[in-house]
């Protein structure tokens, strides 16, 4: 049997875990024999996943945690050390947008709300900056360790309407670069950063902007298709594959990097 892919056994943490991106992972994570520890700043999320996970067979534990609270993580980091030992692997899933900081087809810029702004970038690029601290931490110290951020397709050229995330996951990009590189050069090769991007998703965050009322796409789902070569959303499962890849002892010799999983998006320049 070709072990090269598994991760099982592994200790796993999922921020945004009681979330529909965090909750996919967890869920595929438990699938592939990972302990899971689910982190949410809802307690109710937390309970419910971890309540899942549970009843799909596996061991998972949860804590209401704020990604942004840095003394709080590492108060969840020793009950996580207490319970079992290790941090093998971290998924920085928590983020998201809001109204004040994407802005209408008729606003501008200058309409935009200064302090959700603020909100969306803080938690979209600090939201993982820290936890990668807090957590990549005890990684460091066992020389061995996986980091998976998520960016997005608006760090690679300009999408209109959403400026505070769009800044933010460029933030991403370059920290797990800069990441990677101060934890291969100082801790192993072993501890490595690496980021997902995925393409366009239909989510309770987006549902608005892509599909109509009526079910229909929207115009600004029509420019996304006409420069997918996929011809098509995504299904949120189909990051399950390569988060499970670069956690595994396959993904051995990659850290630094930013894959996109975004059906040929970010290499068709819809001409």
């Amino acid at each position: 049997m070709n072990d090269t892919f598994s991760i099982k056994g592994k200790v796993a943490i999922v921020t945004g875990g009681g979330g529909v991106l965090g909750g996919s992972i967890a869920k595929h994570l438990i699938s592939a024999g990972c302990k899971v520890v689910v982190l949410d700043i809802r307690e109710e999320n937390v309970n419910d996943r971890v309540e899942e996970l549970k009843q799909m067979g596996g061991e998972a534990i949860g804590f209401v945690s704020n990604v942004l609270d840095v003394e709080e993580m590492k108060e969840t980091r020793k009950k996580i050390l207490d319970s079992w030992r290790t941090i093998d692997i971290l998924i920085n899933a928590a983020g998201g947008n809001m109204p004040g900081a994407t802005l209408t087809e008729e606003q501008t810029v200058f309409d935009m709300k200064i302090s959700d702004f603020e909100k969306v970038t803080d938690l979209n690029l600090n939201g993982s900056v820290y936890p990668c601290i807090v957590f990549g931490e005890v990684m460091a110290n066992q020389g061995k360790g996986s980091i998976i951020n998520v960016s997005s397709m608006s760090t690679l050229s300009a999408i209109t309407r959403v400026p505070g995330y769009s800044v933010a996951k460029s933030g991403i990009d370059i920290f797990t670069k800069w990441l990677a590189m101060e934890l291969g050069t100082k801790f192993g090769e072993k501890v490595r950063v690496n980021a997902i991007s995925p393409g366009f998703f239909v989510g309770d965050q987006n549902r608005k902007v892509l599909i109509n009322e009526d079910g229909s796409y929207t115009e600004r789902s029509k420019k996304v298709l006409a420069r997918t070569p996929m011809k098509r959303f995504g299904d949120i499962n189909e990051l399950n594959g390569i988060v499970q890849f670069l956690c595994s002892d396959a993904a051995s010799f990659i850290t630094g990097t930013i894959i996109p999983v975004d059906g040929g998006f970010s290499s068709f320049s819809g001409v």
